[in-house]
């Protein structure tokens, strides 16, 4: 089992930035994804950025531009560097690690999550 922490969350005013960054213990070898998720109050998670082994990443258009997801390998770490924040940003982000046996998913980890809140 793999075991995530989250950290960096806080408070913020709009058009400012934050750093989230996501530590991975435990099983944690031969993690193929890592990535973020968010969830605002009343809200289903919603995906924010993944990042593969290989460095491909994937944005959701909402933060292309704005947010940068990047990843140490040696570290099992992932960070998220997130500018021009807005309201809209707003929401509880959890990091995520996918592991694959060739196309098929085998095990799927969340973090505790870290609150990230931006004041207009």
């Amino acid at each position: 089992q793999v075991q995530l922490v989250e950290s960096g969350g806080g408070l913020v005013h709009a058009w400012g930035s934050l750093r989230l960054s996501c530590a991975a213990s435990g099983r944690s070898f031969s993690i193929n994804t890592m990535g973020w998720y968010r969830q605002a109050p009343g809200n289903q998670r919603e995906f924010v950025a993944t990042i593969t082994r290989f460095s491909s990443t994937n944005y959701a258009d909402s933060v292309k531009g704005r947010f940068t997801i990047s990843r140490d390998n040696a570290k099992n770490t992932v960070n998220l560097q997130m500018n021009s924040l807005n309201t809209e940003d707003q929401g509880v982000y959890y990091c995520n690690a996918d592991k694959y046996s060739g196309s098929h998913l085998t095990s799927t980890s969340w973090g505790q999550g870290t609150q990230v809140t931006v004041s207009s």
